[in-house]
């Protein structure tokens, strides 16, 4: 059996406005029905592949959750990271958990990366297990298509006579090139895309941590083995994760072993999704050449990229040529789809302008369901909210705040100091300030409520937790 790996802490910023800190591409529908982490967990699912093991950061742990379930897995591990150490210690955290079983094969995944043929992937997992059986640290290389200066490169020895799923020996790493070494090394033959996939023994990767980066060992050690379960997740310890060097797999390990590395060639439509380049063309096309989703509409139009996530937002492209036109409810990105690489600058400009939208989405997503703000004011706030069936919100009061909730579908279970009521469509309900309250939705549909608050302070740090289902600080 093969153990999956699969990293989903990471917070890209290259696809903003889609893809924020708050919620980042691995769990957003950016081609296909599904997430793309989603896409991940299914193919490493099903026979041949034991339950996964999924690091990700705290406030990604229940949308984790419920996307595992949503996609039918719960029996995954999914451990926290305490805060992002990059993916050398995620890894070396996700070996130490399996010491016990040192012939464990691990297989780590990126959660955020596309592939169209599982089938083509499945074959190389299998061509490359038998390396990694026999104590080999094998990677994956991906057969360019074009010269790409986004992706890092896998020097082979020799160049592959075909590009079938068999063990080949590794020269070297490439650091992300040029465009004019990017060509050169893709006309000679010699060089894959880095992919960011490997495959390992239990035993082989923690013997290559502590040869090539013991400095790591102790601290991630002393972060499992102090770490502690959190209802249905493992949180690392904090502090011993802390002392962890902020490193990739890449140089903490593989570099310095490369010359006992295997690759394992790759051909099956893979993309890391990391520009809106690459979601165009992944995406399909009309005869233009125009990649076109949601509510989106290209007059005189050519290569371009036309998307919107709000139902309430349409967007019109005329007269473009080669353009990313990306419409959320919050925020609107214009670009040359040739400037994908800059899209860092957009997130770093707007933090410097303090704007929310540099990092936060409109909603909000929460254990219990999602709130998004409608209108707010100097004294007042006006929030649109969501509890799943049988979902509850924290026994809670503020200091600073009154609220008065309307249901307006579905029905609530209201908890306000004493009283307990059940509240159904078209009724409301005043919480007074400082009262201790509680939201519920014991029903089998959505709970969808209009919350109007008033006061002097509306953050949300304003909350007191008395009682929380999903063990959140008792106060934030």
């Amino acid at each position: 059996m093969i153990t999956p790996v699969i990293l989903a802490g990471g917070s890209g910023t290259r696809l903003w406005p889609v893809s924020r800190k708050s919620y980042p591409k691995q769990f957003t529908q950016l081609v296909g029905k599904e997430s793309l982490f989603q896409q991940t967990v299914a193919r490493v699912s099903g026979a041949g592949f034991a339950p996964p093991t999924v690091l990700t950061a705290a406030d990604f742990r229940f949308v984790v959750a419920e996307q595992l379930s949503n996609a039918g897995v719960n029996d995954a591990q999914i451990v926290i990271e305490p805060e992002a150490r990059n993916t050398a210690p995620a890894i070396l955290a996700a070996a130490l958990m399996h010491e016990q079983t040192p012939d464990a094969i691990l297989l780590v995944c990126p959660s955020d990366h596309l592939m169209e043929d599982h089938k083509a992937f499945f074959a190389a997992v299998t061509a490359g297990r038998s390396a990694a059986k026999a104590g080999a640290l094998v990677t994956f290389g991906v057969k360019p298509t074009h010269a790409e200066t986004g992706y890092g490169y896998l020097e082979l020895k020799s160049s592959p006579k075909s590009y079938e799923p068999k063990p080949v020996s590794l020269r070297a790493f490439v650091e992300k090139p040029d465009a004019a070494t990017a060509e050169a090394m893709v006309e000679g033959g010699k060089h894959l895309w880095n992919a960011g996939i490997f495959m390992f023994r239990v035993s082989a990767i923690l013997e290559a941590f502590e040869v090539l980066a013991p400095r790591l060992v102790m601290p991630v050690r002393g972060a499992v083995s102090m770490g502690q379960r959190d209802l249905d997740f493992f949180r690392l310890d904090a502090a011993s994760f802390a002392r962890a060097e902020d490193i990739s797999i890449d140089y903490a390990v593989m570099e310095g072993a490369a010359d006992a590395l295997t690759v394992v060639p790759f051909d099956g439509g893979w993309s890391d999704l990391g520009s809106w380049r690459a979601i165009h063309t992944n995406t399909a096309q009309d005869t233009d050449g125009n990649a076109i989703s949601g509510g989106a509409t290209a007059i005189n139009c050519k290569g371009s990229l036309l998307r919107s996530d709000d139902p309430e937002m349409e967007i019109v492209g005329l007269g473009l040529d080669g353009i990313a036109a990306i419409a959320t409810g919050d925020a609107v990105l214009i670009a040359n789809l040739d400037e994908g690489e800059r899209i860092r600058e957009v997130v770093g400009t707007l933090k410097a302008k303090k704007k929310k939208q540099a990092e936060d989405f409109a909603r909000c997503h929460r254990p219990w369901g999602y709130y998004e703000t409608l209108s707010l004011g100097k004294r007042f706030q006006v929030k649109r909210i969501m509890v799943k069936p049988g979902a509850a919100l924290s026994l809670q009061s503020h200091v600073h705040r009154a609220e008065h909730w309307v249901v307006v579908e579905g029905s609530a279970r209201v908890t306000v100091d004493e009283s307990v009521k059940l509240i159904s469509e078209n009724q409301s309900i005043y919480i007074p300030l400082g009262a201790v309250h509680r939201l519920e939705n014991p029903g089998k549909v959505p709970l969808h409520l209009i919350e109007v608050q008033s006061g002097a302070y509306l953050g949300e740090d304003d909350i007191v937790r008395y009682e929380d289902i999903y063990a959140r600080a008792e106060a934030a």
